[in-house]
């Protein structure tokens, strides 16, 4: 993935998981990192293959909120 869109996903996954609930920041933690460390280093971290699945994923919680 070119390195200006996983930079992009990256923001954009923090951006809509800001907006949601703990319990929403925690299930995400959950699957693609541990409960432990804060929301914005699993996202950074996160493999890039996943970011597209984990973007769909915050919008379709997002979308429920709305």
């Amino acid at each position: 993935m070119n390195k200006d869109l996983e930079n992009y996903a990256r923001q954009k996954i923090k951006d809509g998981m800001c907006q949601l609930p703990q319990k929403n920041q925690d299930l995400f933690k959950r699957m693609y990192g541990s409960l432990e460390t804060p929301i914005a280093v699993v996202i950074d971290t996160m493999e890039a293959d996943k970011l597209d699945w984990a973007m769909q994923q915050v919008q379709r919680t997002f979308d429920k909120f709305i």
